[in-house]
């Protein structure tokens, strides 16, 4: 069983579908497909009617924190996660804290009618879990947090030694509306150009030597990339034309 406490290295590159099949190839060579290789993620996120966690993250600061749901299609589990960043001049260090319940639970939390403690209990796993769902429910209250963007895409994930993982990301797309993750797969689509494909590498430690290589020979550089604060942008931008 996964951790519900994960800390590690994040870099994001956007690359082409070529630079993919490029990447892929050595991939197939020195990783294996994750246990959940393909699935369509949706991620509900929480913000202030003002956006401030958005606008805190697109500013980049040194540290960073932030509250979302997040659904897999065919699957009938939420993860509530509060996950926070640590930004360093050659790094990006994440820690995730989640706590996991049920869709009809969850759509109880949104209508106020129980807290993340309640229904977290009726699937716990260890007493780490109530913990975290207590910091849920403090962080929901504290900054009257509610379901603002929703942000829907494809995933393709391997993994290689050292709990090393790369994700592919692809046809991404949002919501400002209608918020259920029932009908997750309608939504605007973001990308515009050829570099459509979010790749999102995850280690504990150094990258390995091939994979650092491989990008170097296909200029592939990481850069800063947040899905809901592009998107936010996207959507401000939008608004004021």
């Amino acid at each position: 069983m996964e951790s519900n406490v994960i800390d590690r290295v994040e870099k994001k590159y956007l690359i082409t579908k070529q630079d993919k099949k490029a990447f892929l190839k050595l991939i197939h060579q020195k990783m294996r497909k994750d246990g959940y290789h393909k699935s369509e993620v949706s991620n509900l996120y929480f913000d202030t009617d003002n956006y401030d966690f958005i606008i805190q993250s697109i500013d980049q600061p040194i540290f960073k924190e932030k509250l979302r749901a997040r659904s897999y299609g065919g699957y009938d589990r939420v993860f509530l996660e509060i996950k926070t960043k640590l930004r360093g001049k050659e790094y990006n260090v994440g820690y995730k804290r989640r706590v996991m319940i049920t869709h009809d639970d969850f759509n109880r939390l949104i209508k106020g009618s129980a807290n993340v403690v309640e229904l977290a209990k009726k699937s716990v796993e260890n007493l780490n879990d109530i913990q975290i769902a207590r910091e849920v429910d403090y962080f929901i209250d504290r900054f009257n947090l509610k379901p603002k963007i929703l942000v829907m895409y494809s995933r393709e994930s391997y993994k290689g030694d050292d709990e090393l993982r790369i994700t592919f990301d692809e046809k991404l797309k949002y919501r400002t509306n209608n918020l259920s993750f029932n009908k997750a797969k309608r939504g605007k689509i973001y990308f515009k150009d050829d570099r459509n494909i979010i790749m999102e590498v995850k280690a504990h430690g150094v990258l390995p030597l091939w994979l650092v290589k491989s990008m170097s020979e296909q200029k592939v550089f990481p850069q800063q990339f947040s899905k809901v604060g592009k998107i936010y942008e996207k959507i401000r931008k939008e608004e004021n034309v």
